[in-house]
């Protein structure tokens, strides 16, 4: 799904750009939009998250947890500041609305084998369990253009940011024995991505493809001093996700 969202996504782009570059039609749209030293939009598009785990020593001889990855929606706002030409810096904070499947494998009863379920019964949905997030998103950004060409402008953008998981249970008291599946609160992140500017007639249109990736650990491991086959192999879990945005200004 992501390669074929990103594959459309691409050839949009090179069409309006080629479009841009070969056209006869010379007419410069918004001629003094980027000279303003403050400008500012929004933006609508849509994510796609998914996890990183790093295991303890031990895992080597556990399957790895699969994530099965959906794609959200994106909406928010933008603030623009003109540094020069080639430079602004980017204020986008937004709301991401994303779900995450977590799948445990039980090849060779592996997990089903786990110390825990001695003393407990094992259930089906034991192996699976859903991550719902919604990020407030807070990244300030390095815009790097180059120079504009006829109405369209290529650019690469780069910075860190920091969310809030609205829908994170930090606090519960319950975890994975009540099949809560617990997450951090605040997340920090680095970001990278691409896009083009195209200068229309009446305002600005740019879609972008970014990828983030976070610095911080996520996962809130189960209560107790006895691992549980859920969080007790897990050494470190952070997200990381691509975001499509088309921005209007």
């Amino acid at each position: 799904m992501k390669r074929t969202v990103l594959s459309i996504v691409l050839l949009l782009m090179y069409t309006a750009a080629s479009a841009q570059l070969f056209s006869k039609e010379k007419i410069t749209n918004q001629e003094n939009f980027d000279k303003d030293f403050l400008t500012w939009g929004y933006f609508l598009g849509f994510n796609s998250y998914d996890f990183k785990f790093k295991y303890d020593a031990d895992q080597a001889i556990r399957p790895d947890i699969l994530v099965e990855t959906t794609v959200g929606f994106n909406v928010g706002l933008v603030g623009d500041m003109r540094i020069n030409e080639y430079l602004n810096l980017r204020f986008e904070p937004g709301l991401y609305i994303t779900r995450r499947n977590l799948e445990y494998s039980n090849k060779n009863n592996i997990f089903t084998q786990h110390p825990y379920f001695i003393s407990n019964e094992f259930r089906p949905g034991d192996l699976f369990r859903e991550v719902k997030s919604t990020y407030l998103h807070f990244p300030l950004l390095l815009k790097v253009s180059t120079k504009r060409i006829n109405n369209f402008k290529p650019f690469l953008v780069g910075g860190f940011s920091t969310a809030l998981n609205l829908s994170s249970n930090e606090d519960n008291p319950e975890d994975n024995r009540s099949t809560q599946f617990r997450t951090k609160s605040s997340m920090l992140f680095y970001e990278l991505g691409f896009g083009i500017d195209f200068y229309l007639e009446w305002f600005k249109f740019t879609p972008s493809i970014r990828g983030v990736f976070a610095i911080n650990d996520e996962l809130v491991r189960d209560n107790g001093p006895d691992e549980t086959p859920w969080t007790g192999t897990i050494n470190k879990m952070q997200t990381r996700g691509v975001f499509v945005n088309f921005t209007f200004q």
